[in-house]
């Protein structure tokens, strides 16, 4: 069984984490992803992202969001570049770039300035704050994206100072966003043969990511802050507990859960309590909870609360990165993968979070800069002088 993506050609040009990610997620689906990398540059800028190098133009960081991709060296400030960028297209289903809002137009890789090449192309764009609009120019990050759209807030105990998020979210979202975004464009565009531009930018996934909280604000005027112990707004327990070795964090997120977990620590009588009867009263109630459940959990270690519930209350240890990716369930269920580089043993990364029984995923990590510049461009119909002239001039790599 073939992969859901086989057959479906996307010309990648982009750098760093957003995009990558989200042409990564095509690539593990089956797609052929050729990157372009201007040469002038050295390549994509996150082959240069340390502290952890496999060797010059490559590093972990690049390798975390670049497998099973083709690299194709080439420069699309010039105009030979450009004439190469249209022969890539006739071939393509779609563009996804993540330039800077105002790049886009500059470099030619916009649906007006591909659809002669190719009417069908569908041309994703993923920038900062959106091609429109008086920041159409502005550079922008994850980092700071997070703090405008109010994440600061949300993040840390009540009394911390403001904290991001642990991960770049917002760039591991949008990525996703404009992967969707894109298959949306192709699956319109095979529908009526037109192709379109579709956009996504950091700033719309970080607002957008706000979700229930941005709802509760708009319509009943409440600005969600941090609560203790990281727990959930008004559904409790849900937070973070002590155990006699360090913490646990649990979700009764149902009702039927809190009778199941007094039960469980020996406290059946707090699921009579009238003031822990239901999810307000124990809202309500909150901080005198923490304190019974507190008492009640340090009489054992966090895994031996966890091996009692097992998997009746949900429930989850705290690790760090090292624990989390050392854990049984990860090792012993193959959510580790090796992926093979032909320049030196294989990287290991995190698998990717889909499955698709029957169908054997790619595992082949980042290319290095150009590496499949010559057989694209031989697929092209272009000779070997071609090229080599090319090469010269600095259009290619």
């Amino acid at each position: 069984m073939s992969l859901p993506l086989a057959g479906l050609r996307v010309i990648a040009v982009e750098q760093y984490g957003a995009g990558p990610f989200g042409s990564m997620q095509l690539a593990d689906m089956g797609a052929e992803v050729i990157k372009i990398e201007n040469p002038e540059e050295g390549g994509d800028v996150s082959r240069r992202v340390g502290p952890h190098f496999l060797g010059p133009g490559d590093s972990l960081f690049f390798q975390a969001f670049n497998r099973n991709k083709r690299s194709m060296g080439l420069n699309l400030r010039a105009p030979e570049g450009r004439a190469v960028l249209a022969d890539l297209v006739r071939g393509a289903d779609a563009v996804l770039d993540n330039l800077r809002g105002d790049q886009p137009a500059r470099l030619g890789v916009t649906y007006d300035a591909l659809k002669a090449a190719n009417p069908r192309l569908v041309c994703a764009h993923l920038s900062a704050y959106g091609r429109e609009g008086s920041r159409a120019a502005w550079p922008g990050y994850d980092y700071l994206m997070q703090a405008e759209a109010g994440y600061l807030s949300l993040t840390g105990e009540p009394d911390g100072p403001p904290a991001r998020f642990g991960l770049s979210i917002v760039d591991l979202m949008a990525g996703v966003y404009a992967a969707l975004a894109l298959l949306a464009g192709v699956t319109a565009a095979r529908a009526t043969g037109v192709g379109r531009d579709v956009d996504v930018s950091l700033f719309d996934t970080a607002l957008a990511n706000l979700n229930y909280l941005a709802a509760w604000y708009l319509n009943a005027g409440h600005a969600q802050g941090r609560e203790p112990r990281g727990a959930h707004p008004s559904l409790t327990p849900s937070q973070l507990c002590r155990t006699a070795d360090g913490w646990i964090f649990i979700m009764c997120n149902k009702e039927k859960f809190w009778p199941v977990l007094c039960a469980a620590i020996d406290r059946p009588d707090l699921a009579a309590d009238p003031r822990f009867v239901d999810f307000p009263a124990r809202l309500a109630n909150r901080a005198a909870l923490t304190a019974a459940l507190d008492a009640a959990l340090s009489a054992r270690t966090t895994a031996g609360w966890l091996a009692r519930f097992a998997g009746t209350v949900p429930a989850a240890p705290v690790h760090d990165i090292a624990a989390a990716l050392d854990s049984d369930f990860v090792r012993a269920e193959a959510r580790v993968w090796g992926f093979d580089r032909p320049q030196g043993p294989p990287v290991d990364m995190v698998a990717p979070a889909f499955r698709f029984p029957g169908a054997a995923p790619p595992r082949a990590a980042a290319p290095a800069l150009g590496a499949d510049t010559e057989a694209v461009l031989a697929g092209l119909g272009y000779d070997a002088a071609r090229i080599a002239a090319l090469r010269r001039a600095g259009v290619v790599a």
